[in-house]
């Protein structure tokens, strides 16, 4: 997702004045990069917004990039081009999140060999943390038709200099309905996230949390995004409202969610001074107090500051739950919802997930809400809960109050 350029952080008319007077162009590249990333963390210190700031690195990398390639490699050759992949492909660059880059050439690398690896080494001389492949066109469908992770990075690509048209083509044939089809690109995403998920024991509870990888962590909202855009078409999350998967509420837990995610990432690479996703036990401290809370007589800062933390995953898990299961029903069973199979007069299961009678079964008898956990419990043959019973016991978990929980009926059901 291109934004504009923040002149603070690069003003390309004085760099280019700049540049002419230089012998050797790296040092300005340096200064410009140390100054620019001075700015960024002064800013994130100021409480500006991780969103803000993640979108205005990437589009000085970009302006960075883009003028480093032109001295080494030609900038309009339609045989070769510059791609930005993963995250930075998305437009999204933490203080020292890899810049994953791809170079696409037509055939051959031949007349390219020593600009592709001038540019390179320049890019390392600068201090920026560069993963490349040097891929032509062919090698790239053999590779995504292989590889889901691949793919997955071509679908995110974004054009940067080059050959434009080189670009192009590239995402059509590794779009193509006979590289991973619809459902099988479901399916593999799906299995992709519950091995992850296993790796960090199915919890978002870890006391040293991984931000990105567990449970309710930011790649679970990458994976609803790579979903998303592959069946439907959406570059955004908001427009998973406009086709009916989110309600405007729903989008907005999701944004607040990763926006918050966001600013904890931004800070942890701050104070690690390197690429960290891990929570670790010292910077939760020195993060809590950088989010402004402050001991209490009831809890320390730290506690507070992760409790926000596990409500905000743990939200996101269940949205992303939510979400999968939605794109699941209208994906892989379109054609066949599956016949409701009887479980009490409150609940069925279908296709081997819990699922409530009637919308206002929550409504009308609330200690259906604990109810849900003890058929999980006794019903091993049932995966989950689907995905419009999840977004009723989201609506109606206001009834859980006072009187709900002194309840015998609920006080028993919850023992």
């Amino acid at each position: 997702m291109p934004h504009r350029l923040d002149a603070e952080l690069f003003d390309a008319v004085r760099f280019e004045a700049a540049l002419r007077d230089r012998d050797d162009p790296l040092p300005l590249f340096r200064e410009t990069l140390a100054q620019a990333n001075r700015i960024l963390i002064e800013r994130f210190h100021q409480g500006r917004a991780a969103t803000e700031l993640v979108y205005a690195r990437a589009t000085l990398i970009d302006a960075l990039l883009t003028r480093a390639w032109s001295l080494f490699l030609p900038a309009d050759d339609p045989d070769i081009a510059l791609v930005a992949a993963g995250g930075y492909g998305r437009g999204e660059l933490h203080p020292a999140s890899d810049i994953d880059l791809m170079i696409l050439l037509r055939k051959d690398d031949a007349p390219y060999r020593d600009g592709i690896s001038a540019f390179l080494t320049f890019l390392w001389d600068m201090g920026l943390e560069v993963g490349q492949s040097v891929r032509n066109v062919a090698e790239c469908v053999a590779l995504a038709r292989d590889d889901i992770t691949i793919a997955t990075n071509i679908q995110e690509s974004r054009w940067l200099i080059g050959g434009r048209e080189l670009f192009e083509e590239q995402r059509r044939l590794c779009e193509a309905d006979q590289i991973w089809p619809g459902p099988e690109f479901f399916r593999a995403k799906l299995a992709e996230q519950e091995q992850r998920h296993l790796r960090y024991h199915e919890t978002a509870y870890n006391l040293e949390p991984n931000i990105k990888e567990s449970p309710g962590g930011l790649r679970d909202i990458q994976v609803i995004g790579w979903v998303a855009k592959r069946h439907y078409g959406v570059n955004t999350l908001h427009e998973l409202v406009e086709h009916g998967f989110l309600t405007e509420e729903e989008y907005r837990q999701l944004h607040e969610g990763q926006a918050f995610l966001w600013r904890v990432r931004f800070g942890l690479h701050i104070l690690a001074g390197r690429r960290e996703d891990r929570l670790l036990f010292d910077y939760q401290r020195e993060l809590a107090r950088q989010f402004g809370y402050r001991d209490n007589p009831r809890r320390l800062a730290v506690e507070q500051f992760m409790k926000q933390y596990y409500r905000t995953v743990m939200e996101l898990s269940r949205l992303n739950e939510m979400l999968l299961q939605l794109f699941q029903e209208e994906i892989l069973y379109a054609d066949d919802p599956g016949e409701p199979v009887e479980i009490n007069k409150r609940f069925v299961a279908r296709k081997g997930y819990l699922e409530v009678r009637n919308a206002n079964t929550f409504r009308r008898y609330p200690f259906a809400l604990l109810e849900v956990f003890l058929l999980l419990e006794q019903h091993s043959e049932l995966k989950g809960v689907r995905a419009n019973t999840i977004r009723l016991i989201r609506r109606d978990r206001d009834l859980v109050d006072s009187a709900f929980r002194a309840d015998l009926r609920n006080r028993s059901l919850f023992m």
